[in-house]
């Protein structure tokens, strides 16, 4: 291909920048267009540097000329002084868009892709928000194309995306015409639009052409038969979008489900969350509603600052992570912009904030991936914190004792709870793996999730019990049931008391087996905490943690202080550390991975550290370097295959030669059992390792074909599920000492279940560590066995709970 336009994202926020950038190359599916950055200045501060701007746009010329994209006021200034800085000949190779940022820099990067020039780049990025006007009912600025010619040949297709035919399956449409030797014109058979260019993105977005709608191409030219076919294929593949992006079957959530563990019984305490709801109010003086919303926005990021670090400090730096997105909302200059602009056309600062937020919460809630649209409630969160502030509540109201019944908590609300006061929390909706349960679990508060609608016509005041471990909510119980539910709240108060008061002895079996409980750390709060609860070792080290939140990867003697500041912490005890876990679900802005249909089941785990072995050497040699001082085990995670843990075992042998002081005395070398082929091949994976490590969230996912993050499989995602039982089986039987660090190890019910199965090491939240202790403790390994025995053989995760209920009552 020839030489592609360059593109240049000139911007006060870095993080806007950035995130606008990693949209636009979502639409590119692969294509090599270079996007590049003058965001911010070198102090992390907001603002725009000449000096910058020149660099990016020599780094992005290729030749063909760059396209420099400009957020607002001294941008274009700075972009300007910038061109003066240039040689007269790279300079006449810059256009300077006034497009709008985010529209027009996905716009620019399909047409750049395409192969168009700079000024035909610049003229499809300047027409952008015509999808949006034609949505909104303006007029569009493209104009369309004739009507087809008879000559041409047509084809139809239907359109089954659930969203349509929006940005990212139209980017897809537009790559395919313009890579081929034809003139496209494509309409909206449905609702009968007009033709418009196939090459054009924003054109194609005022067609309007939603799920199930006909498109209709025309095409003219000697590839107008290839390029029908492709289009024709590319339809049948929904614009090659993701499975979970296209038409929806309908789906039932089976709740109530548990979502936090213990029971709870007391009054019923309706609490409904903040809301976007504000009426229509004009103001006078649009400088003084600048003024409130300036002071609004203040306010609500230093409650957010002191939450996050409240939250880092009680409950973890993971736990505390979704309050730093909830500071980037209050800090987007574009939902700041919109709500200024709304200030000028004589809007009181209530009612343009909440219709900026409600636009941005309906842009979430209009995502196809569910995790995304799950952030719209995060988005509402922080909106109505602000409204809170504007009209002078700057934190809620306290909420009295009792039992908390909502639609859905906020993570902030969760956060806020006082253990001590609230006794259990009931959601209507949301589900186990939102982020307020993720915070209600850290707090030791009981909680149900998916209860149904029906529950928030609950009375203030009602009697309810909560059993946060079964998933079970009774409303108005009987005087029995109540004296049963206190009773069980009692027993399990006293045992929390009692396992903490032995929290440090050591975890053993009624017949003296010993079974080491370890924590799952991600920080040295996480570590030092750990500690203090009992934890034998450190037996998940997520080190992603040290990757996450940077431009660049941490080096070898970064990677190193602080993986001794967590073993430090630990007080020497073992740490674990798996290598890095990131990939397509989870990645990172300087390590870009290729747009999956399923980033699950694509380039995560080791199969990134294959891609990327520079990474993967550095931190390699980072843990050989700790563990000559501590003892360490490294495990490496998602492994599939024999050859890829062959491989990993050869870049350890590498970095320990590297290092040049030979093989560290107290190193252990694991591997995590996630995947069902991994499991089955445990005999075969043995010779290689010293450990097993079963993550029972993936395994449990990926053996019931049901993402533990969705709410609407939630119910399937089981892992008490027989199936999964015999995994862990079979992998127990392997020879090898075998550990679990999923959520299953942390359920104190389970840990009979586990040992008897044959796991010998458990792995938890640092918190449950004393519980978990205490559940060894009332095992007896050949009772345990037969119960194992009996959970292979059943017929469904429900009756292995019933297994262990009755093992239970008869301890």
């Amino acid at each position: 291909m020839s030489e592609l336009v360059g593109l240049v994202v000139v911007s006060h926020s870095h993080a806007l920048a950035e995130a606008a950038i990693e949209l636009a190359r979502q639409m590119l599916h692969g294509s090599d267009v270079a996007i590049g950055s003058a965001a911010g200045l070198e102090d992390g501060a907001l603002g725009t540097d000449a000096t910058r701007i020149a660099k990016a746009v020599t780094d992005a010329d290729s030749g063909a000329g760059v396209v420099v994209l400009m957020d607002m006021g001294s941008a274009v200034l700075s972009a300007e002084v910038a061109l003066e800085l240039l040689d007269p000949e790279t300079a006449d190779r810059v256009v300077l868009c006034p497009a709008p940022l985010v529209e027009g820099l996905v716009v620019a990067a399909v047409a750049a892709a395409g192969g168009a020039d700079r000024g035909a780049v610049a003229a499809e990025a300047e027409i952008a928000l015509d999808g949006k006007r034609a949505a909104l009912g303006g007029s569009a600025t493209a104009v369309p194309t004739d009507a087809p010619s008879g000559s041409a040949q047509r084809a139809v297709v239907r359109v089954s995306n659930a969203h349509g035919l929006h940005a990212r399956p139209a980017a897809r449409l537009v790559q395919v015409v313009r890579g081929i030797d034809a003139d496209v014109r494509l309409r909206n058979r449905t609702t009968g639009s007009d033709w418009v260019s196939g090459e054009s993105l924003s054109a194609i977005a005022t067609l309007g052409v939603l799920h199930d709608h006909e498109l209709e191409i025309e095409a003219s030219g000697d590839d107008a038969r290839q390029v029908l076919a492709e289009i024709t294929a590319l339809a049948d593949r929904a614009f090659d979008e993701a499975a979970s992006a296209r038409a929806p079957e309908p789906a039932t959530v089976a709740g109530p489900l548990p979502a936090s563990p213990g029971v709870a019984v007391g009054p019923a305490r309706v609490w409904h969350a903040g809301s976007l709801d504000v009426a229509t109010t004009t103001a006078d003086d649009p400088a003084v509603e600048g003024e409130r919303l300036t002071a609004a926005l203040a306010d609500t990021r230093s409650a957010l600052q002191a939450l996050h670090s409240r939250a880092a400090r009680e409950l973890g730096d993971a736990e505390a992570a979704v309050f730093e997105a909830h500071l980037l909302l209050l800090d987007d200059p574009e939902l700041v912009a919109q709500t200024r602009a709304r200030l000028t056309d004589g809007l009181a600062a209530e009612s343009a904030w909440a219709e900026s937020v409600r636009a941005l919460r309906d842009r979430f809630a209009a995502l196809p991936d569910p995790y995304q649209r799950a952030r719209a409630a995060d988005v509402t969160d922080v909106g109505s914190q602000v409204l809170r502030a504007l009209g002078g509540e700057h934190t809620p109201a306290p909420i009295a004792e009792g039992v908390i019944v909502t639609g859905e908590l906020t993570p902030a609300a969760a956060a806020e709870l006082d253990p001590l006061r609230v006794l259990a929390v009931v959601q209507a909706f949301s589900s186990p793996t939102a982020h307020s349960a993720i915070l209600l679990r850290a707090r030791g508060i009981p909680a149900v999730a998916a209860a149904g609608a029906d529950v928030l016509d609950v009375a203030d005041g009602t009697t309810i019990a909560v059993d946060g471990t079964r998933g079970v909510v009774v409303i108005d119980p009987a005087p029995g049931v109540i004296d049963e539910y206190r009773r069980s709240s009692a027993a399990l108060a006293e045992r929390r008391r009692d396992a903490l008061r032995s929290g440090s002895a050591p975890a053993l079996t009624r017949d003296g087996v010993a079974v080491p409980v370890g924590a799952n750390i991600d920080s040295v709060t996480s570590a030092t905490t750990a500690a203090a609860n009992g934890a034998d070792m450190a037996g998940l080290v997520r080190t992603e943690f040290l990757f996450l939140d940077r431009t660049a990867p941490p080096d070898i003697e970064e990677q190193h202080a602080a993986y001794s500041a967590l073993a430090e912490a630990m007080s020497g005890a073992r740490i674990t550390l798996r290598t890095l876990d990131v990939g397509g679900d989870k990645p990172l802005r300087y390590l870009p991975v290729p747009t999956e249909a399923n980033p699950f089941l694509g380039l995560r785990g080791i199969r990134l550290s294959m891609a990327r072995p520079e990474f993967f050497a550095d931190q390699l040699r980072a843990i050989v370097r700790t563990a000559h001082e501590t003892p360490v085990s490294v495990m490496f995670p998602m492994v599939a295959t024999l050859d890829e843990l062959r491989w990993a075992r050869a870049r350890l042998d590498e970095a320990v030669h590297v290092e040049g002081r030979g093989i560290p005395a107290g190193l252990e070398v694991g591997v995590m059992i996630e995947v069902p082929s991994a499991a089955l091949k445990a005999r075969a994976l043995a010779p290689y390792v010293d450990f097993f490590s079963i993550g029972t969230n993936d395994l449990t996912q990926y053996a019931l074909a049901a993402e533990r993050g969705s709410a609407t499989v939630a119910a399937l995602a089981d892992p008490f599920d027989p199936g999964v039982a015999q995994l862990i089986a079979h992998v127990c039987q392997a020879g090898k000492p075998v550990s679990v660090c999923g959520e299953l190890a942390a359920d104190d019910g389970a840990a009979a279940l586990l040992v008897g199965l044959g796991v010998r090491r458990l792995s938890v939240s640092a918190p449950a560590v004393p519980t978990v202790k205490q559940a060894v403790r009332e095992i007896d390994t050949t009772a345990a066995a037969r119960l194992a025995a009996a959970a292979c053989a059943a017929a469904s995760g429900a009756e292995v709970r019933a297994l262990l209920a009755a093992q239970a009552s008869q301890s």
